[in-house]
């Protein structure tokens, strides 16, 4: 248990799980996108996000995030505003995504380099967040430790590189989840790490065979 668990997060109204949840998913995405600001974000909204969102201010939540605002920012009301001065387009609409927590949200973002970025990520309670998957494929982590995800094809060799590459650089990993679509097909490993992963070891496994693509957040 931690003091958001007690307390709830810094933030501010109405919701912990509806706005200040919801500003973390955006950020999230954000991050994981690498690029600053979208240049667009296709929202979708399921279960309490999207029976009760407007009223919580979820939608303006997410767009809030996605402009790199905290949960205790003071424009998040005003974040729509915010985001057509930055040039940011957005869509919104409702979905069913089953079982999901209810407090669910779809981000498919585009980059104003074309890179893209599609993700599932619940609200849990308390301003905490989960993303549960990641351009398709399943994951499990909430941002909270610095995270390196490395999306590959499912080759046998690809685990011991990246954890050899780790060790190298003197990272101790805290977790590490592993997920594939099927046998063969595309996989990605989810590592949450004790410190930052150095910018030469993501360098390195950028260029290595079968990995597709690597990402790398920072802790907040």
């Amino acid at each position: 248990m931690n003091l958001f668990d007690i307390l709830g997060p810094v933030m501010v109204g109405p919701s912990s799980s509806h706005t200040a949840g919801a500003v973390r998913i955006g950020r999230i995405a954000r991050r994981l996108l690498g690029e600053g600001t979208p240049m667009r974000a296709d929202i979708a909204l399921s279960g309490s996000f999207a029976a009760t969102g407007h009223g919580h201010g979820t939608d303006r939540a997410i767009i809030a995030g996605l402009l790199g605002m905290n949960t205790d920012d003071e424009r998040i009301s005003d974040s729509f505003a915010h985001a057509h001065e930055a040039g940011m387009a957005y869509t919104f609409s409702r979905v069913k995504l089953p079982g999901e927590h209810p407090n669910t949200a779809r981000l498919e973002l585009t980059a104003h380099s074309g890179k893209t970025l599609s993700i599932i990520a619940a609200s849990l309670g308390g301003g905490r967040i989960m993303v549960r998957e990641m351009n398709g494929l399943r994951a499990n982590f909430s941002g909270d430790l610095p995270t390196l995800i490395v999306q590959n094809l499912d080759q046998p060799g690809h685990v011991s590189d990246v954890t050899s590459m780790l060790s190298h650089k003197g990272v101790n990993i805290a977790t590490m989840q592993l997920y594939r679509d099927h046998p063969g097909g595309n996989a990605v490993m989810i590592i949450e790490t004790d410190k930052a992963v150095p910018a030469e070891g993501i360098r390195w496994l950028e260029r290595s065979e079968g990995i597709t693509r690597v990402t790398f957040i920072d802790a907040e």
